[in-house]
């Protein structure tokens, strides 16, 4: 995944010596803001922001306190640089949120391992399902409303098992891990063998993930997710409930019912430019296509193309 590495300064030094230290690593992008720019940055939601005070301590200061009152970079870590030896102005901007504060001249392996470290733990306390490696409901959620501030146009598709409570009830939750980790991989592969630029996958919880996916096309990435799940799944059955395409399952009153392989139900949003204002409205239009999908027994999609009213 991107990592987006915001340099606030007016000056380019800093800027071309963090590239020059990343330059071997696609993950890390850096991009110089100017401080009159700050609000524009802020809309991207980046994942770290490096300041470099440039000795105007007064303009730092609040351009700490609009990062951390930012809703949507309130999490977001604060890296200052600065030349300021004072032990009274480093408490202050620490008690301001500011993650580490760096004193000149630059150490540029300390910089360099403090930064990559910071994003490490981040990624994996508060951005990664525990179970898949995919980014959690935090980083999902910032992703949408990033690319609706931009005004981009996407795909944004919603997956769900079907029958998977049944398949947990008898071969057991473990075995049902096994499942959901298959189809992270199976998502994975198909929405990133596209090549696309800025595609994204997260993992809502349970058996539901999202893909972010740039463009309005994405009827091939779904067809081949349906395609290799329907084929694969069936390892994850005896050779028995295989070959019958079922399995058999005593409700509350003891009768057996019988209950088709676990297949896979995707809804697609397809995000305009001004369509939706803001992220419940295309939770609540995923919400509907994903549960028209679900409707229909066996792997399938259904693509939501209603146009604004």
């Amino acid at each position: 995944m991107l990592q987006e590495i915001y340099v606030i300064d007016d000056k380019t030094e800093l800027e071309e010596k963090l590239k020059k230290m990343f330059e071997q690593e696609r993950e890390y992008r850096i991009t110089k803001v100017a401080k009159e720019d700050l609000d524009i940055a802020l809309k991207n939601i980046p994942s770290l922001i490096i300041v470099n005070e440039n000795d105007n301590i007064e303009d730092n200061i609040q351009i700490c306190k609009k990062i951390k009152y930012n809703e949507d970079n309130s999490i977001t870590p604060i890296i200052i640089i600065s030349s300021n030896k004072e032990h009274s102005h480093k408490l202050e901007m620490l008690e301001l949120g500011v993650l580490y504060y760096i004193r000149l001249p630059i150490d540029e392996t300390y910089l360099y391992h403090t930064i990559t470290n910071i994003l490490k733990l981040l990624y994996v306390n508060r951005r990664v399902s525990p179970l898949t490696g995919l980014p959690g409901n935090v980083q999902i959620q910032a992703e949408i409303k990033k690319r609706i501030l931009n005004k981009e146009e996407f795909c944004l598709m919603y997956f769900d098992l079907d029958n998977f409570k049944a398949y947990n009830d008898v071969y057991g939750f473990l075995k049902g891990d096994e499942i959901i980790k298959f189809t992270s991989k199976v998502i994975l592969k198909n929405v990133h063998s596209e090549e696309l630029e800025n595609s994204f996958v997260g993992h809502i919880g349970g058996d539901d993930f999202i893909a972010i996916v740039p463009g309005k096309d994405c009827e091939n990435i779904c067809q081949n997710i349906i395609a290799e799940f329907d084929f694969n799944v069936k390892r994850y059955y005896t050779k028995e409930d295989s070959e019958k395409g079922y399995i058999e399952i005593a409700n509350r009153k003891g009768i057996i019912e019988e209950f088709p392989l676990t297949s896979i139900s995707i809804g697609v949003v397809e995000v305009e430019r001004g369509k939706f204002d803001n992220v419940l409205e295309i939770g609540e239009a995923g919400a509907s296509v994903k549960h028209l999908a679900k409707t229909i027994q066996g792997s399938t999609y259904v693509i939501d193309r209603r146009k604004k009213q």
